[in-house]
């Protein structure tokens, strides 16, 4: 990851927004799974985008990190929080909730300390755990 300090506080250098942004817990986090989707699971960088808008019964909403596949259909939803943040129910919640509008195969939330993966099973209409984040490869199979 890419840092500089600044005369107010340290920037991160997002790859994918291409600029440098404050360095805050939470943005640490959503620069390490982006760095986990880029380089271990191969995602293109065009593929990926951070602080996604939409709107849900008429409310403004951001979703940390959306994936698209090859068709640039969304199949992968990622809600990052800070570590001092617990991954509690209310955060499973809010990214079931994003899930409404999106309809991506897999959500994931993350802290940094803790990583949770969910894949929809659409014939059991239930979030089911998942071992492992399926690559690019294996996202466009589906």
């Amino acid at each position: 990851m890419q840092a500089k300090q600044g005369l107010e506080m340290s920037q991160i250098f997002d790859p994918i927004r291409k600029k440098y942004v404050a360095r805050t817990p939470e943005e640490e986090v959503r620069q390490y799974i982006i760095s986990l989707l880029l380089e271990k699971l191969l995602i293109p960088s065009s593929h990926i985008a951070v602080e996604q808008g939409f709107k849900y019964n008429d409310l403004q909403y951001r979703a940390d990190i959306v994936v698209y596949d090859s068709h640039l259909t969304p199949v992968m939803l990622v809600e990052c929080k800070a570590p001092s943040v617990s991954l509690s129910d209310s955060v499973i919640e809010q990214v079931v909730r994003y899930n409404f509008v999106l309809k991506v195969a897999y959500i994931m939330i993350s802290n940094g300390n803790k990583t949770y993966l969910c894949k929809w099973n659409p014939q059991e209409e239930k979030y089911i755990f998942a071992d492992d984040i399926p690559t690019y490869e294996q996202l466009n199979a589906q």
